[in-house]
Parts: C-alpha cells; sequence; structure tokens
C-alpha cells in the first residue's frame, strides 16, 4: 500500500483565502478585526507560536496587538491585563499563550477570560459548550484543526473507530468530543492504557497527542489507517519530529500527517477563524 503524506498547507490555504474575503468585508464596513495575543516571559515555544499566528493574521488582515508580561508578573497584575482586554472593544479576540509560570493558577486565569473574546478554548464556558455539542462556543484550535484535515482529506468518520492517544485538555479530550459529533466511535488511551498497541491498532483513524517523540510506530497502526500526528518533539538528533515514527508506518496507514508540515500549519489558519468569528458576534453580524 502507498501512503499518502496529507499536509496541512492545502488546508490552511483554503481557509485562509476565505478569510481574506471576509475581512474585506468587514473593513469595507469600517470594522477591525483583531487579536491580542498574551505572552509571559520568552519561552522559546510561545514565541514561535507567537510569530506563526501574527504571520498567518498578517496575511489575513488581522491587526495584532502582543502584551509582553515579564517572566515574574504577579498572578494580580496578569489577571488585570486579561481584564483590560476584555474591556477593550478594538480587541475582537484574546490568546493567552500557554502553559502559564507555576506561580500564577491557571484555574483562576481561566475564569477572568471573557468567553465572548477566549479564541482558544480557555476560559471553561466553552469547554462546557465544546462538550454539549453547543457549535456557538470556541474549541480550542489544534483539535479543530485535526478535524479540518480529516474533512479536506474526505475521512470518512461516521460509523469508523477513532482511537486518540492523550487525554489532555488541549488536545486529547476535545478531539474525542469532535470525533465523537461525527458519530465516530471512540476510545480514549493515556499512559495507564494496558496493551497500549493493541488499542490503537484497532483504530481506522489514530490521532496520536501523547507527548513523545516517534513513539507510534508499525505496531500502532493497522493496515489502511489514517493517522494524524498532533506531537511536536525533538528527537535524539536535535531535529523537530512528532509522536509517530512516519518511516515506520509508510506502506501501512493510507494516509499520515506529516511534522512539521502538517496540524500545525493549520492551527494558526483556525485561530484566525476565530478571531474572524468573534469580531462578527460582537458586531452583531
Amino acid at each position: 500500500m502507498e501512503t499518502n503524506i496529507i499536509k496541512g498547507k492545502p488546508v490552511a490555504d483554503n481557509i485562509t483565502e476565505n478569510l481574506i474575503e471576509e475581512v474585506k468585508n468587514l473593513k469595507n464596513d469600517g470594522i477591525d478585526p483583531s487579536l491580542a495575543i498574551v505572552r509571559v516571559g520568552e519561552n522559546p515555544d510561545d514565541m514561535s507560536y507567537e510569530r506563526g499566528a501574527m504571520n498567518r493574521c498578517g496575511k489575513i488582515g488581522i491587526d495584532v496587538k502582543n502584551i509582553i508580561l515579564k517572566s515574574d508578573v504577579s498572578e494580580e497584575d496578569y489577571i488585570n491585563a486579561i481584564e483590560d482586554l476584555n474591556k477593550d472593544k478594538s480587541v475582537s479576540g484574546i490568546l493567552c499563550l500557554r502553559p502559564l509560570p507555576k506561580h500564577i493558577d491557571e484555574n483562576k486565569v481561566k475564569y477572568a477570560i471573557d468567553a465572548e473574546k477566549d479564541v482558544d478554548c480557555f476560559n471553561p464556558i466553552n469547554s462546557a459548550k465544546l462538550f454539549e455539542g453547543d457549535t456557538d462556543g470556541y474549541a480550542p484550535c489544534t483539535p479543530e484543526a485535526v478535524m479540518k484535515i480529516l474533512k479536506h482529506y474526505n475521512v470518512e468518520l461516521s460509523g469508523k473507530r477513532a482511537v486518540v492517544l492523550g487525554r489532555s485538555l488541549i488536545v486529547g479530550k476535545p478531539v474525542s468530543m469532535m470525533l465523537m459529533a461525527q458519530n465516530a466511535t471512540v476510545t480514549v488511551c493515556h499512559s495507564k492504557t494496558e496493551n497500549l498497541a493493541d488499542e490503537a491498532k484497532k483504530a481506522d483513524v489514530l490521532i496520536a497527542a501523547i507527548g513523545r517523540a516517534k513513539m507510534v510506530d508499525n505496531s500502532y497502526v493497522k493496515e489502511g489507517a489514517t493517522v494524524i500526528d498532533v506531537g511536536i518533539n525533538v528527537d535524539e538528533c536535535g531535529n523537530l519530529c512528532g509522536d509517530v515514527d512516519t518511516e515506520s508506518v509508510l506502506g501501512i496507514a493510507n494516509m499520515v500527517t506529516p511534522v512539521p508540515a502538517g496540524v500545525g500549519s493549520v492551527t494558526t489558519s483556525v485561530l484566525a477563524e476565530h478571531v474572524i468569528r468573534a469580531c462578527k458576534k460582537q458586531n452583531n453580524i
């Protein structure tokens, strides 16, 4: 079997093209969508994602405000910064780069962000909407990017068995709910799952979001499966890689996303889409 490497760029380009037109129409009506990115310190991963988001928003025409706080910023000052953005009518969406430093309690902060501006599902109100199947909220951008890739490449989900490796609130749990919403039969596996490879090998669609470099090899993948690699890791040679050992699954999987150039390249397009949706809602459009 020849394995198709399914890249994120065509998906991202398609979303971006549609959003450029939407922004043009909004600006013609005097409305300027904008995103505020809140970063604490100079974590390289945060800065990399911030650059990607700025580039994507720049292509589309979304204004970006960068709120950069010192690494020792107090919890109170962080929350005050969020509340200022909540009140700022020129800000359509707020992205809080996470994880936050240990001295800031995310459980307190997540309630501070206005759910109407929470474009990456930080506020529990948006989490609840996702789990209830209410599409009015904002799902986390990465799981939604996974779903857009599956849709773009016409991967059948209804009645199919999907296995999600990982149970985080950022990827594993939300993507499992989104797969169920498309009538897939979903199994969520994690570090305590017994016979993990055997469970994974039952999947028609395998989502790898476990955070371990190249852990998923050919023993995890059944013939003809679609494999979506959400992991971002660094291998023993210092190269960027995913949770999937791509070389190992070639000739077994029907489709597999690469790392880099896979899910990550779609995530910032989803973020931009959320900003524009938030802007339209705030302007009663």
